[in-house]
């Protein structure tokens, strides 16, 4: 270095230790700098870089001040989340600065380091972008190279793919004027996540190329991010206990490499398997306390959309809508183009369509539409919530253009598909069903064929499907059960729900497929109901054709209890063994000596018990699946001695 200082830094009060210092100095800013340019440890080259600085004071050594001020800063932008801590170390790198020879290379890198990090303060670019033209023209290759890597983190809005994917290549081939290996690596790393936020077929290639440089010799800042990717991958793969696994175990990397995202980081894998698996309630606590986090950078608004969404979604409409109206502020349009816009702007639309707040939908699709063909990738590849197009087919929807709103939700199916992104093209396909049927009825073919699709896709992948929000069910519209294998299809009003089989889904599709009529709990229960032979009390209890359908239904019930307890399904076989019991006592008190029908006695009253029971556990199934069908279903379905579904 050339550097001249300009100015007094202070005078070590005893001469005879200064040789000391000096060495020691020396030696921290080259553990310091090690550590940051070779081995992407922001945790041990802060405590490298603080100690130097320390010992550059008592040195009267400018130059050194100015070494450890700018490692300080670290490889990325707000490394430094706290206000104290931010400011302790903005105001460390003025003073330096002020003691340098302004047109040196090490001041200029200083001005670069600084003006990086009050644009990306800002959410914005003006600054860096001229002084990057400056490095490029000053001709130092660590100046040039750092400028490339701070202009690229300001520039991480979906707008500017093209321009950073230019700074990315760019960086890669000046690591080999610096010689720093760090600088290759944020190369190849800037590189990958470009391609990922572009969805570009080839961003795995470039993830194997930075994988396999990672395994030579590790750059902790760069792993870690490569971490990240891996588990947004295995949630796009639908594999969530592993991406939850690994969750965990990224997070412990980014707290060893001393990477104050981890926390965030973490919040934001979590949440997305949680969203997919339809648990995203369960979170709302630990948002409420992670939206208030430090450690959380100033553009970031995905924690409170993220809030929002949870809120809406346990149905706190009032928390929900305060916190979309802080975000909406005086015009949506204000939020920072952050990289974790797009993520924000995904959970403002989900939370506008529960809340139905058209105006919201509105704007988010406007604002939304330019970038429909970019999938939602929060920060540099941490989650993925699919296509664009599936925000702009559900603020469609919100907005009641319902044929936009299909034609968006079938672009997200392909999309995603092309992403391999499975529980996104699940939700897609299940929103895009229900968009066509409420386009063209609940019998479309078409839509029917997509929802049973997404169904069964979602099934393999362990997730729960959302209903239809903001439209109430139909009273003329028919209530449908239909048996697929070891499932029901239950369709009313335009929605769909999917639900396993039980004895009460059975009783339910009689009392549906015969609206009006009283059936009584013991026909139900025996499975021998008609129009054409209602029993009278005056009759026997039992007629052989009725004996022989209990015996007929006990033997297929004890069957379908030895299948359910062979598979460890105890709830059901449980569920099973009451009506089983039920049809024993029937038959033992309904006949007498010799097998003799006996005269009725009033044993109904076990039937409707067995039954009334059968039937509400299905209800709360059904309920799990589509809300709206089964609080529709409980208010028209009667229960009794006789049981009877009246349609409103």
């Amino acid at each position: 270095m050339t550097d001249q200082g300009s100015g007094n830094v202070g005078v070590a009060q005893r001469p005879e230790v200064l040789p000391a210092l000096c060495s020691d100095l020396k030696l921290a800013l080259v553990l310091g700098e090690r550590a940051l340019y070779v081995n992407g440890d922001l945790q041990t080259a802060r405590r490298w870089f603080d100690a130097a600085y320390r010992q550059a004071e008592l040195c009267a050594d400018p130059i050194g001040l100015a070494r450890a001020a700018l490692g300080l800063g670290g490889v990325w932008v707000h490394e430094h989340r706290t206000c104290a801590e931010s400011e302790r170390v903005r105001a460390v790198q003025r003073h330096a600065l002020a003691l340098l020879n302004p047109s040196s290379p090490l001041a200029l890198r200083l001005r670069v380091r600084m003006r990086g990090e009050e644009d990306y303060r800002a959410g914005g670019h003006a600054a860096i972008l001229p002084l990057l033209e400056q490095a490029r023209d000053s001709g130092d290759p660590s100046a040039w190279a750092e400028a490339l890597s701070l202009a690229h983190h300001c520039l991480l809005g979906p707008e500017h793919g093209a321009t950073r994917l230019e700074l990315a290549r760019e960086l890669i081939g000046q690591a080999a004027v610096t010689g720093r290996r760090g600088d290759l690596m944020m190369g190849l790393l800037w590189r990958t996540v470009d391609l990922y936020l572009a969805a570009d077929p080839h961003a795995e290639r470039a993830l194997e190329e930075l994988r396999g440089l990672l395994d030579e010799h590790d750059y902790l800042a760069a792993g870690y991010v490569v971490n990240a990717i891996d588990v947004m991958l295995a949630i796009r793969a639908g594999r969530f206990d592993e991406a939850e696994k690994s969750a965990g175990e990224c997070f412990e990397r980014g707290v060893v490499a001393g990477d104050m995202d981890a926390t965030g980081w973490y919040g934001g894998q979590l949440g997305a398997i949680r969203w997919y698996q339809g648990r995203a309630a369960e979170l709302l606590p630990v948002l409420s306390d992670l939206v208030s986090s430090p450690t959380l950078s100033p553009i970031d608004n995905s924690y409170p959309a993220g809030l929002a969404l949870a809120a809406a979604v346990a149905g706190d409409r009032r928390l929900a809508a305060g916190h979309l109206a802080r975000l909406r502020g005086r015009d949506l349009a204000d939020l920072p183009r952050s990289s974790s816009w797009l993520a924000s702007m995904y959970c403002v639309v989900e939370t506008a369509h529960i809340l139905q707040d058209a105006g919201t939908a509105a704007r988010a699709y406007a604002l939304l539409s330019p970038f429909a063909d970019l999938p939602v990738i929060a920060s540099l590849g941490v989650v993925c919530f699919g296509s664009v197009h599936h925000s702009l087919g559900m603020a469609a929807l919100t907005t009641g253009d319902v044929e936009r709103a299909v034609g968006r939700l079938r672009a997200a199916v392909q999309a995603n598909l092309a992403l391999g992104h499975w529980p996104a093209a699940a939700l897609s396909r299940c929103r895009l069903g229900q968009a066509l049927a409420l386009r063209d009825g609940p019998r479309d073919e078409t839509a029917l064929a997509e929802q049973t699709a997404a169904a069964r896709e979602a099934r393999e992948l362990g997730m729960a499907l959302p209903a239809v929000v903001g439209r109430a069910v139909k009273a003329d519209g028919p209530c449908r059960f239909r048996k697929h294998g070891r499932h029901w299809q239950v369709e009313l009003g335009g929605r769909v729900a999917h639900v396993s089989h039980s004895v009460g889904m059975t009783h339910l599709a009689t009392l549906v497929a015969n609206p009006g009529h009283e059936i009584l709990a013991a026909d139900l229960a025996a499975g021998t109901w008609s129009r054409d032979s209602e029993r009278a009390s005056a009759q026997p209890v039992l007629d052989d054709l009725a004996r022989d359908a209990y015996r007929e239904r006990l033997a297929q019930l004890q069957a379908e209890i030895d299948d359910l307890e062979a598979m460890c399904d105890l709830e059901r076989a449980a569920a099973l063994r009451l009506e089983r019991e039920w049809l024993v006592a029937e038959l033992s008190a309904a006949t007498g000596i010799g097998g003799r029908a006996r005269p009725f006695a009033g044993s109904e009253e076990r039937a409707r018990i067995a039954v009334g029971k059968a039937i509400r556990r299905a209800l709360s199934r059904i309920a799990d699946a589509d809300q709206a069908i089964g609080e529709e279903l409980r208010t028209c379905v009667q229960t009794g001695l006789r049981c009877c579904y009246r349609p409103r």
